[in-house]
């Protein structure tokens, strides 16, 4: 070995030892009983959690923490309002799967989260809110900025904490992760008090523990139900599978898809089940639902078995459920037991984590031949069925579906995509094909406009390797806006696709279908947001016709930060097909034949 190498060589060993030591000092700390004030147990405490960013905004109850973390390797990224930190937190946690962190003060701080904090709850994302709150002392007396916070999340979080002594900061915030990540995830607020962050306790992260997780007493599989299970796959001629938000909270892609080729199961997504099974993947059938594809709500409806995997029947999936797959029995593995036989009733109930309940059903479930339900699915489909080819029709016009298939193609597939909600968020669903998990980050049960650019963000933080793409309407994008500025001062890549097309997109649909075409308050009036990002920094620029579309997403990737495009597309373009509420799953309303983009209809 050459002096130089052997230099190098103890360089290296050098640093392997002073990396040890710097660990070993770390654990030290968090095992010793140590001497702190509240807000120094708080960023402690968040630092033995493993948390790395948190996403929030200081306020006059909350300054003790913001004054101490200095003191510790957490990042905060400051966002430009409190709605805006919890969806960055939940962005975080869908892109990661580890619990995002939201931070504001007492008041108007706190109750900004609270949209943030239900998004997360009807999704099932993990997720932590610390709040400051005034003087214990003074709790209950209408202090300024004073609200009782708790009370006002008990519904939408999974439980919630109200800290009033410093010994107490430790154990409640390691609970609130526990309680966040366990069994079926979801937000949990903790309150602490001015005073609570300003005393000094004791801090001893090990001591401070939560006691061993322990499920529910319904959360163990009877052998009775795996065979029952086991029996009717093994009996069926139409079997589905549908896969839901739960595949990838649990990690069973994998057993999914194990499960889906070793019967040769055809498999229909929820769309927030996008991405835990290959869109690529010939059993998959797409996306189901009030705006699903026919042949999957069709599949549905003829099943004789339906295998619900971490999915919750949601009416948007579901229909009327006086007709909701009449025909077929129903199989139901879900970690949640409140939500078995909630919507839909079912034949076997399978209660539990679903990856290691499919662990304990596979080895019973054997090959099947599926080829002759297989083949009258896709004769279902049609000629027209076109969601898959390389390049759709170009009328001269600018469709939504174009963005979303170039969006695709260009990216191979590879990036994640956060959606606002609205049409865009339908269209994306249908023609942006996702293979891999977590990598369609979207609102579901609550639907928030305003979701997608701090969840962008959030995500972003999540997966910094990894190429981000906003994709939100005129209409959400202007609700959150402002974070933009976060976005530069934070320095990081993100590319924005605006799907403009003047209106509030998706009501602007119903008035159309339900409400004879009486536009009430959904044209809209929007900035020019290439010279709005330029105000901000951030280049950017319109896109008005299908042949620019390539060029202008090559420019956005190939641009070392942030790039926003204004995609100018068709003004009364509909999301087809439609489930009118209140009808069943197989009456939807199709794209008319006279439609100029009929021939990218994909759902006749």
């Amino acid at each position: 070995m050459t002096g130089k190498a052997q230099a190098r060589a103890k360089t290296v060993e050098a640093k392997a030892i002073a990396t040890e030591e710097i660990e070993a000092s770390e654990r030290a700390h968090l095992t010793t009983p140590t001497r702190l004030t509240g807000a120094e147990i708080l960023w402690a405490t968040l630092v033995g959690e493993g948390v790395q960013e948190v996403f929030g905004y200081p306020g006059g109850a909350i300054l003790p923490v913001y004054d101490a973390l200095r003191k510790f390797p957490i990042r905060h990224v400051l966002v430009r309002h409190e709605q805006g930190a919890a969806h960055m937190a939940d962005g975080y946690a869908r892109a990661s799967g580890n619990v995002g962190v939201a931070m504001a003060t007492s008041g108007p701080g706190a109750t900004n989260l609270v949209t943030g904090i239900a998004t997360a709850m009807l999704d099932s994302v993990p997720m932590v809110c610390i709040t400051g709150n005034v003087s214990s002392k003074v709790l209950g007396t209408d202090a300024f900025q004073e609200i009782d916070i708790t009370g006002i999340t008990l519904p939408v979080t999974k439980h919630n904490f109200l800290v009033t002594k410093a010994e107490d900061v430790a154990s409640a915030l390691r609970q609130a992760f526990q309680i966040a990540r366990s069994g079926r995830p979801g937000p949990v607020l903790v309150d602490i008090t001015k005073d609570a962050q300003q005393a000094t306790a004791e801090f001893n992260f090990e001591a401070a523990k939560p006691r061993s997780y322990r499920p529910h007493p319904m959360l163990r599989v009877e052998e009775s139900g795996l065979a029952e299970a086991a029996e009717l796959i093994r009996n069926a001629k139409r079997p589905v599978i549908l896969a839901g938000h739960g595949v990838m909270e649990s990690g069973a892609m994998e057993q999914v898809r194990t499960l889906a080729e070793r019967a040769q199961i055809p498999v229909g997504l929820t769309l927030l089940g996008i991405g835990g099974f290959p869109a690529t993947h010939p059993l998959c059938l797409g996306m189901m639902g009030m705006h699903g594809e026919s042949w999957v709500n069709h599949a549905i409806q003829e099943a004789d078995l339906l295998i619900a995997c971490g999915m919750r029947f949601d009416d948007r999936v579901t229909g009327t459920l006086s007709s909701y797959a009449t025909k077929a029995k129903k199989i139901h593995i879900e970690v949640d037991p409140a939500e078995i036989n909630k919507n839909v009733k079912v034949d076997v109930a399978l209660v539990g984590d679903l990856r290691e309940v499919l662990e304990e059903l596979l080895p019973r479930v054997s090959a099947r031949d599926g080829s002759a339900w297989l083949k009258t699915i896709e004769a279902s489909k049609g000629a027209v069925a076109v969601r898959d080819i390389k390049n759709l029709p170009d009328s001269g016009h600018l469709y939504a579906a174009h963005v979303m298939h170039d969006l695709w193609r260009l990216t191979g597939g590879n990036a994640i995509i956060v959606t606002d909600v609205g049409q865009h968020q339908m269209w994306e669903a249908q023609y942006f094909h996702h293979d891999l998990p977590r990598t369609l980050i979207t609102s579901g049960g609550l639907g928030t406009m305003g979701f997608g650019l701090p969840a962008a963000i959030g995500a972003k933080f999540a997966c910094p390797d990894k190429e981000v793409w906003l994709i939100a309407g005129d209409g959400g994008f202007q609700m959150t806006q402002s974070e933009l500025a976060t976005i530069v001062q934070e320095k990081i890549k993100i590319n924005i696709a605006i799907i403009n097309n003047g209106y509030l997109g998706m009501v602007r649909q119903w008035q159309e279908f339900f409400y004879e075409r009486n536009y009430e308050a959904t044209p809209l009036v929007s900035p020019d947001f290439v010279k709005l990002a330029d105000a901000h920094g951030i280049p950017g620029r319109a896109v008005r016709k299908r042949s620019e579309v390539e060029a202008a997403v090559g420019e956005a990737r190939s641009n070392p930060g942030p790039f926003l495009l204004n995609f100018m597309v068709e003004k009364e373009d509909a999301v087809y097909p439609m489930i009118p509420a209140g009808s069943a799953l197989h009456e939807m309303i199709r794209r008319p034949e006279r439609d100029p983009l009929e021939e990218l209809a994909g759902d006749m």
